[in-house]
């Protein structure tokens, strides 16, 4: 296998892709966490700090979650962000092919 950056494999394809790193949170403990600060109204500080959470990590799950229910308009939806990130990588396709 020829040398890489760290973080990066060699895939079949040839093409070095970036390995997610894992996550640090589980997606349970996200989801109540953002549910828990959007029908309390208790401040995200305060949930943070009570389930051990960093509180700029639940603050931009909080952002994300008023995204995809349509209440912001400053960030991308999820469905959005997967739609760009297909949409990239068809470009890439057609770049390298053409």
């Amino acid at each position: 296998m020829e040398s890489l950056k760290p973080g990066l494999w060699s895939w079949p394809e040839g093409e070095p892709r970036a390995v997610p790193a894992p996550r640090k949170y589980p997606d349970e403990l996200r989801e109540r966490a953002v549910r828990e600060v959007r029908t309390t109204g208790r401040p995200i500080a305060h949930v943070a700090k009570d389930l051990g959470i960093h509180k700029e990590a639940l603050r931009g799950w909080v952002r994300q979650a008023e995204a995809d229910a349509g209440e912001r308009d400053d960030r991308l939806t999820i469905a959005e962000h997967e739609q760009l990130k297909q949409l990239r990588k068809e470009v890439a396709e057609l770049r390298r092919r053409g």
